[in-house]
């Protein structure tokens, strides 16, 4: 049975200072830390950055593309709810995998999700240090890469809970914006905001320009390609329930919400860009998707907002980046699957073994991204890039095999139900399976070769854990040959 982490209340620890001390984890965040950090999950920065190539290839149609994958991560997220409800674990997927499949499944998932979170590190760090670089050009861009790496360690290293109030205040503000951003482009789009040009904006942008589809239908796949991964993170929320003050009801709360949150931020926003300007406009390319949109608005700078929403989001992203790494190589420690100084935490809950090597790791990706941008980071940003669908698979797998468990060994826990069970589990198995097989066919968008990269990164890393598992299992039962007869 996978072990759950110890969970203490802040400061009831009777240990002295020092990581020797350490209690385990602690339940240092508050509700209403965990509600905005499952609210931002689903906002990042390539919802504001990658949209406008998602929209230049498959027209107002990228609405359909953001509903599938939307429909896919709603499914996915209601089937990781009924088992984190269940058994909260700060290892979230990775741990019920080892529960389900084995520790081979645990192992693998989870190692392959803390490879891609500290490779995002890297990404979003030289994204935020491109912005400020661009408002400070004294600084060099590297300097504001490292200083944003290191304030965002000391906020992870300080408590769980300096972690839940920084990042209560960054989704605030992403949360904030976009819903202001759809209300005032939603009544521009209606014709009832005075000072926009009502003849370029309105619903007719959906089918003129060449159609709903003017690319055809085959670019609703295209987009999905180019979509998938901006979904990533919403996940996050059923890690930090593992230290919320009521984890059973912060991953319910959190579940229930994915649908509305996915609607309005993700549908909503992407509906307004799209009736606000043709989908082929120039502007769109040349300024991006949100900016343009805003500057039809008439918003003055219009450039220089966006910006900092999506330096706020790439803070975020960074926050919860290492947040999320940390907490999958505590878990991984304490399952015996890291080295168990991993699973040691200090007397605030703190894992600081696990988020320093996490960091460190992200430097040395973001010394990568600017030494060999083109050889070596390009193969990390690849080989990690398909790692959501992996995830996601294997998350519908162990949700057919824990459902079984739960329902043997503890039913009244079955607070959250995945809907038709098992109908639309195999169901979302085999989109992601076509999803991942359409990849392999793509050459325009890079398609085939992040999937094949992040095939040989996920197949290392099986073969690791067969082979470690293995081991084990000879070293054990070497033990119980040895043991003297009682």
């Amino acid at each position: 049975m996978t072990s759950q982490p110890t969970l203490t209340k802040p400061g009831s620890s009777p240990a002295g200072p020092g990581e020797s001390g350490g209690t385990g984890l602690q339940a240092g965040l508050k509700n209403r830390h965990l509600s905005m950090i499952a609210i931002g999950g689903v906002i990042g920065a390539g919802l504001f950055v990658g949209s406008k190539s998602a929209i230049a290839t498959a027209g107002p149609g990228i609405l359909l593309s953001y509903a599938l994958v939307g429909t896919l991560v709603v499914l996915v997220m209601r089937m990781l709810g009924e088992m984190s409800a269940a058994h909260p674990t700060s290892g979230s997927f990775s741990a019920h995998a080892d529960r389900a499949l084995g520790p081979w499944a645990g192992f693998s998932i989870g190692w392959l999700y803390w490879f891609f979170w500290v490779v995002v590190l890297a990404v979003e760090a030289t994204a935020g240090a491109e912005i400020l670089e661009g408002w400070i050009p004294a600084v060099p861009q590297w300097v504001w890469a490292l200083l944003v790496m290191v304030v965002l360690t000391a906020t992870n290293l300080a408590s769980v809970g300096s972690y839940g109030e920084f990042e209560f205040w960054f989704a605030g503000i992403k949360v904030a914006a976009i819903s202001v951003f759809i209300l005032i482009g939603g009544l521009a789009v209606f014709g009832v905001l005075p000072g926009v040009d009502s003849e370029q904006a309105g619903l007719s942008n959906l089918t003129e320009h060449g159609g709903f589809l003017p690319n055809g239908p085959g670019a609703i796949l295209t987009g999905i390609l180019l979509v998938v991964f901006s979904f990533m993170g919403s996940e996050i929320a059923t890690l930090a329930a593992g230290e919320a003050e009521d984890p059973r009801r912060a991953v319910t709360k959190a579940t229930n919400s994915i649908i509305w949150r996915i609607g309005v931020f993700y549908l909503g926003s992407i509906f307004v860009v799209v009736c606000l300007l043709p989908w082929n406009s120039e502007s769109i390319a040349e300024k991006g998707s949100y900016v343009a949109a805003l500057d039809t608005l008439g918003i003055a700078h219009a450039g220089q907002i966006m910006n900092f929403i999506v330096l706020t989001s790439v803070l975020s992203c960074l926050n919860s980046g290492l947040y999320t790494a940390s907490r999958m190589a505590f878990s991984l420690g304490e399952r015996g699957d890291a080295p168990k100084a991993f699973a040691r935490t200090t007397e605030r809950g703190v894992p600081r073994t696990a988020i320093l090597v996490s960091v460190v790791f992200g430097f040395v990706a973001v010394f990568f991204n600017y030494e060999f941008p083109d050889s070596v980071f390009l193969f990390l940003v690849n080989s990690s890039g398909a790692v959501a669908l992996f995830v996601w698979l294997v998350i519908c797998v162990s949700q057919l095999r824990m459902r079984k468990i739960i329902q043997r060994e503890s039913p009244e826990k079955l607070v959250v139900r995945m809907w038709l069970y098992p109908y639309l589990t195999w169901a979302s198995m085999a989109l992601i399976v076509f999803v991942i097989g359409y990849m392999l066919t793509d050459t325009e968008h890079n398609g085939r070769t992040t999937m094949l990269l992040s095939l040989l990164v996920a197949v290392v890393v099986l073969v690791i854990a067969v082979v470690r598992q293995r081991l084990g299992a000879r070293r054990a039962a070497a033990e119980r040959d040895e043991a003297p007869a009682a």
